[in-house]
């Protein structure tokens, strides 16, 4: 059966990065992307112009109207919007019951602020509740550290994508010290827009599908390097991944 996806995040209106990113990873990966959406932003590869966050009874009522007929296998949260939804939404999905993957979004790559101080202090309960959260380094600091956030979270992937070096290492945490990490080349290029919201959501499909957390990320890791070197070279900023043009990654 095909995965069902629920993912909770931020609109981009450039098509780089949240929900869009996010709606064509779970395709291209073989699930079916639901969408919970918490805000929308006028967005390109240049930078955030504008930010509306959504209601928080309408973001429940999109996790309901889903969850109540099509049901949920797994669930990616992004942007979440204010503290008050973040709380919301904490307490609805814990009723459903399926594997959460967080990334705790708080910074666009043009360097915008996504979350603010109270929304990114209300993160700590979808921590604690998350399969695995997926900070990069400045997300990681904001939270207090690798070791407050692996207190929090019990598993958490460590990004390096923010370190200065030619070789990328992402680590997985938990509560002992580290799991497992993943160590490849940096892929040079500007078109990076949405590399978390991808990781991210490539993850919770895996999970959707059954497989394990360390399966689950090095293929999704391997589709983001794949989507990075098919980015078609849209803008004139931080653009877009190719998502459409990697193929060979689905469950079948």
């Amino acid at each position: 059966m095909t995965a069902r996806l629920l993912i909770i995040a931020g609109s981009d209106s450039g098509g780089g990065a949240g929900i869009q990113a996010d709606i064509k990873t779970v395709t291209m990966l073989g699930g079916h992307a639901m969408t919970a959406i918490t805000a929308i932003t006028a967005q390109n590869t240049l930078g955030v112009t504008a930010v509306h966050p959504v209601p928080t009874d309408m973001v429940i009522a999109q996790i309901d109207a889903v969850a109540s007929d099509i049901g949920v296998d797994a669930i990616k949260i992004g942007m979440i919007g204010s503290a008050e939804t973040a709380a919301r939404v904490a307490d609805r999905i814990s009723q459903i019951g399926a594997p959460i993957v967080f990334d705790p979004v708080m910074v666009a790559t043009s360097g915008a602020a996504l979350a603010d101080a109270d929304t990114i202090a209300a993160f700590a309960r979808l921590m604690e509740m998350a399969t695995l959260t997926t900070p990069n380094l400045p997300e990681l600091a904001a939270l207090g550290g690798e070791a407050e956030a692996v207190r929090l979270a019990g598993h958490v992937l460590v990004k390096g994508g923010h370190a200065e070096s030619e070789i990328l290492i992402d680590r997985l945490m938990d509560r002992t010290g580290e799991v497992m990490r993943w160590e490849d080349a940096r892929i040079e290029t500007a078109h990076t827009h949405g590399t978390g919201c991808t990781l991210a959501s490539a993850i919770a499909t895996g999970l959707g599908q059954g497989l394990t957390l360390e399966d689950a990320i090095g293929r999704a890791r391997q589709f983001v390097r794949a989507a990075l070197l098919a980015a078609p070279g849209f803008g004139g900023g931080h653009g877009p991944m190719g998502h459409q043009a990697v193929h060979g990654f689905a469950l079948c």
